[in-house]
């Protein structure tokens, strides 16, 4: 298997400049999509598509936690276990499986993120989704996006989670950190995406949720 990585040529955002205020008035008017829009790992394969989403039938949520900090807005994600059953030992938004007893996609992500990392679902904010994303390991996500109070306090579960860390979030709106890698992988070129920051490897579904953020509110 080889490995290779090229910058994704886009323009900058101006993701620096946005407060909290300001991220609500852009997530009001631009994290709005329709029933049947949807984003995947796809985005750079399209080749798979139907194989994609003839996978993505398990229905799962995550929680994009944005915390406003002295230095700007960051991103909270995890290092999921090595031994888990599913994406182990990779970089992750707080998230897994929507369960019956779930009242919404926001119920679902606000849920799993208490289990992993012991956010308090009442310093949450939800400011707004983004479409499903389905993966070619047959899930089909909900990204819910939130900002969190400062009241919150945060303690990764050992059970599922390795450790937690925070990314600013000018950083992963900027595309001139996203990277486009791709992979041999039974005699065929598989492309994905990857934002390394500070000894960390953000990539794949991660990375493609990061993206499709950018998208909406930048592109």
């Amino acid at each position: 298997m080889t490995t290779r990585s090229s910058p994704v040529l886009a323009a900058r955002s101006p993701a620096s400049s946005l407060d909290a205020e300001g991220l609500r008035a852009l997530a009001r008017e631009r994290l709005v999509h329709g029933p049947d829009e949807h984003d995947g790992d796809f985005a750079f394969n399209p080749e798979f598509r139907e194989w994609v989403t003839s996978r993505a039938v398990k229905p799962a949520a995550v929680l994009i936690p944005l915390f406003e900090r002295r230095d700007g807005l960051s991103v909270l994600l995890t290092k999921r276990r090595d031994d888990l059953k599913s994406h182990a030992g990779q970089v992750a938004f707080p998230g897994g499986k929507i369960d019956e007893t779930d009242i919404s996609v926001e119920h679902a992500a606000l849920r799993e993120a208490q289990e992993e990392v012991g956010l308090d679902p009442h310093h949450a904010e939800v400011i707004g989704r983004l479409p499903d994303y389905y993966t070619g390991s047959g899930y089909r996500i909900a990204p819910v996006v939130a900002l969190i109070g400062s009241g919150a306090e945060i303690s990764a579960n050992p059970d599922e989670v390795d450790y937690h860390f925070e990314v600013p979030f000018a950083f992963l709106m900027d595309p001139a950190n996203h990277h486009k890698g791709s992979r041999t992988f039974e005699g065929k070129e598989r492309y994905f995406l990857e934002m390394p920051y500070e000894g960390y490897y953000i990539w794949g579904v991660t990375a493609g949720i990061i993206r499709a953020l950018h998208d909406r509110l930048f592109a």
